[in-house]
Parts: C-alpha cells; structure tokens; sequence
C-alpha cells in the first residue's frame, strides 16, 4: 500500500472558493489507478503535536508506488493543479508505504 497524503492552506480570500475547491478533489479521486481516498478538514484539538492550521487534507491510496508514480502524471491531476492552483498558499504532502 502507498499512501499519499496533501495537506493544504488555502489563501486568504478565498472562502466563495471551499465548494469548488473540494468539487475539484471530489474529481481528482475518481483516478481510476486510486484504490481509496478521503478528503478531510481540521478536527479541533488543544494537543500541542497536532497540527491545525491546514484548510483540507486529501488522503491518497493506491496499491503500489507505481500506481502513485502514474496518477502524478495523470492528466486529470494536472487538471486538478491547473484548475487550483491560485487558490493555495501552501501544500504539504507526507508519503508513506506499508512495512
């Protein structure tokens, strides 16, 4: 299993945009090579090692890194990130595979 996980901070101005933003991510998961996913927001916490200052996160799973390594070149990806880009400040992505 191959996890990829994008967390992001939309810009400032920007909240007309959440519904759209998330239609977009809502379209990016239905990448066929994409073996499950979740899009998420920030669940509160006053635990100092939690983070909460990201606008959404977007949980990834494929079935291998080859399967990850396709969906980046994508042409719906690329659709996602043309279609998105001007409306974060920052992207974070954490990958990960099972040991």
């Amino acid at each position: 299993m191959f996890v990829h996980h994008v967390f992001f901070w939309l810009n400032p101005g920007h909240d007309d945009k959440r519904d759209y933003f998330v239609s977009q991510m809502q379209e990016l998961c239905k990448i066929d090579l994409i073996r499950d996913s979740r899009i998420g927001v920030v669940s509160p916490s006053d635990r100092e090692v939690v983070d909460s200052t990201f606008d959404y996160s977007l949980l990834v799973m494929f079935d291998n890194k080859a399967d990850h390594d396709a969906y980046q070149v994508h042409p719906d990806h690329d659709v996602f990130i043309a279609n998105c880009k001007d409306l974060w400040a920052r992207v974070q992505v954490y990958d990960a595979i099972d040991v």
